[in-house]
């Protein structure tokens, strides 16, 4: 046999961090293939510790986390986390490393807004990068031009679809509202799916305050019609029930809140239960841990786009097609 011409036979591992290991699970089922075990563990420290339970030489490695905090390990720690099992994959002599990351950890310092400031999301990619990840997949940025921020290639794919599919059983004279101007272009294109109307909250961020919103007044036509707001996370829910009052005040009909990301920090649970919204529709980018819950929400899963997302990618075949190329706006 001559070894020249052997054909190497590609083989695809997808690893889970700790947080949202659910949807990792989902999104193997769905490619009919095991999550591989990471065998990850704390020493007393703190720190962490993982071990591939298999040997990845030459693999397309996928290793799966969200950013955010779940049973007591923080933001912070998914993110090292993530990292440590990137640089494991690396040192095993995997092929290509791909880390997939449903939602970005500090994808909102995204620029600098004041003087002395960090560009966090930029040192993210810079942290991935040296960790040995070649590739990265995200769900909805916060801004398109964190894709730039690493030197490789981004998939960045919506949650559009799913969320459309879903907000189509709202009636057919929705009127889709952006929550803020930053807003409007995503909220257009949700406009354009859903044949709906559009309409735009105008409101004044107090400078110098964090997560303080002043809303102020609606642009466009909303008496009496249903309104979808449009965001790509709830957080604190500030944003979203003052932008929902506003939007019952000027005569509403009802109100439903939709984002990708359920971050849902401090006072969100008692201020969404509290709201004038019908309905919180979010993905399950970000766990929902039984706290979480509340009878408004709905949760849609996105391991449909990162399973074809990830399957493409082994397959070296187009990301954007799977969207008609809708990621890409």
């Amino acid at each position: 046999m001559d070894h020249r011409k052997t054909v190497t036979k590609k083989t695809l591992n997808l690893f889970s961090g700790r947080h949202n290991a659910g949807l990792a699970s989902d999104v193997a089922e769905l490619l009919g293939i095991e999550v591989t075990e990471a065998h990850l563990s704390q020493f007393a420290n703190g720190e962490t510790h993982c071990r591939f339970g298999t040997s990845v030489r030459g693999s397309d490695v996928f290793i799966m986390q969200s950013h955010g905090s779940l049973d007591g390990r923080s933001l912070n720690d998914s993110i090292m986390e993530h990292m440590i099992m990137v640089d494991a994959a690396r040192r095993a002599s995997a092929k290509r490393i791909t880390a997939v990351m449903p939602f970005y950890g500090y994808a909102r310092q995204d620029r600098k807004s004041e003087g002395r400031e960090p560009i966090t999301a930029k040192l993210i990619a810079d942290l991935f990068a040296a960790s040995g990840a070649s590739r990265l997949i995200s769900i909805d940025l916060h801004s398109g031009q964190i894709q730039g921020f690493f030197n490789g290639p981004v998939d960045h794919l919506v949650a559009m679809p799913i969320l459309v599919k879903h907000l189509v059983t709202y009636g057919d004279d929705l009127v889709v509202v952006s929550p803020d101007a930053g807003r409007v272009k995503v909220a257009e294109r949700y406009a354009q799916q859903l044949h709906a109307d559009l309409a735009i909250v105008h409101k004044r961020r107090l400078k110098g305050v964090k997560n303080a919103v002043e809303a102020k007044d609606v642009v466009g036509e909303v008496e009496g019609r249903d309104c979808v707001l449009i965001d790509d996370m709830i957080d604190t829910a500030g944003t979203i029930c003052s932008a929902a009052e506003l939007l019952m005040e000027r005569g509403a009909n009802s109100v439903t809140a939709a984002a990708t990301h359920g971050v849902f920090s401090g006072p969100a649970i008692d201020r969404l239960k509290n709201s004038v919204l019908r309905k919180v529709v979010i993905t399950d980018t970000l766990p929902m841990s039984p706290d979480k819950q509340f009878d408004k929400l709905e949760v849609l899963s996105v391991a449909p786009l990162i399973a074809d997302a990830i399957q493409a990618v082994f397959e070296d075949t187009s990301v954007s097609k799977i969207f008609d190329g809708q990621n890409q706006n």
